[in-house]
């Protein structure tokens, strides 16, 4: 049985990527990792492990398909389209814009005549890749998609038929609160949040805190761009939670230069938090 962590943050920035890819390249150096990027929406991590991505799999989604001649023109329709995909104008045909479209079905649960059908649009693609001893697999949503969700949940699927074949699975998240954040921790056995010592920092971890409460996910916190005189800005914070930061990464030039190289970060605090996981 694999152990799925996810490795989040409440924004971005905070770091995530760079010790989620530098965690699983830890933990292959001695097992079999399935290292999965879901920030669809902005996927990077192929680029901090220089994997060039292979494409395996074309994300879908149902759209209305209109049937003018059985359409009686009453806009309907476009009064119940939500993110306005659909323009519905008494006595005209409706005007169908399908980047806006979210497939929720509304419009064809309204149409009195059943002059809505099913069709589908492309939204997205996965794809798989490997380098430094591990395997990859990223999801990427299609430029002006609103709902990344779903190229989310089909990661999930081929997930569910992948994790017998490794020991360890790391989920890197986007950031925030928001659906497909959801959808992928809700994947997870125990997830790191990602901060950093700033107001913002503080803020947001708050609330993806808030979140894997709500979720029930067991979770610790790792503090990136650790220096001594501003660690004290979560502190406050964390007390309400009983928590403790768990781990910290210093903010240090070798860091930056190694991410800006596209090569995964190597620090003892990383070996650390390795060492941490093998033991669970």
């Amino acid at each position: 049985m694999s152990k799925v962590i996810g490795v989040t943050g409440g924004k971005g920035g905070t770091g995530k990527s760079t010790v989620a890819t530098a965690l699983a390249v830890e933990l292959a150096k001695k097992s079999k990792v399935l290292l999965v990027d879901m920030d669809v929406e902005c996927p990077n991590d192929h680029l901090i492990l220089s994997i060039n991505r292979k494409q395996i799999e074309t994300v879908f989604q149902r759209i209305p398909k209109f049937d003018f001649e059985k359409c009686i023109k009453c806009g309907l329709c476009g009064q119940v389209c939500k993110t306005n995909a659909i323009v519905g104008i008494k006595d005209k045909n409706p005007i169908f814009i399908q980047e806006q479209c979210n497939g929720c079905g509304a419009c064809f649960v309204k149409c009195p005549v059943k002059a809505i059908s099913w069709s589908k649009k492309e939204i997205g693609k996965v794809y798989s890749g490997r380098n430094y001893n591990l395997a990859f697999l990223s999801g990427e949503l299609k430029i002006r998609e609103p709902v990344s969700e779903f190229v989310v949940d089909a990661i999930k699927e081929i997930l569910e038929k992948k994790e017998q074949d490794y020991e360890y699975i790391i989920l890197d998240t986007a950031a925030g609160t928001h659906c497909d954040v959801i959808s992928a921790l809700g994947y997870c056995d125990f997830v790191f949040a990602v901060t950093e010592p700033t107001p913002l920092g503080e803020h947001d971890c708050e609330l993806i805190i808030e979140l894997l409460l709500k979720l029930k996910k067991p979770y610790e916190i790792i503090l990136n761009r650790y220096e001594k005189e501003n660690e004290h800005i979560l502190s406050k914070m964390l007390e309400k939670y009983n928590k403790k930061i768990f781990a910290k990464i210093p903010y240090k030039r070798e860091i930056m230069v190694a991410y800006s190289k596209g090569v995964p970060i190597e620090d003892e605090n990383i070996r650390e938090i390795g060492k941490e996981v093998e033991r669970w």
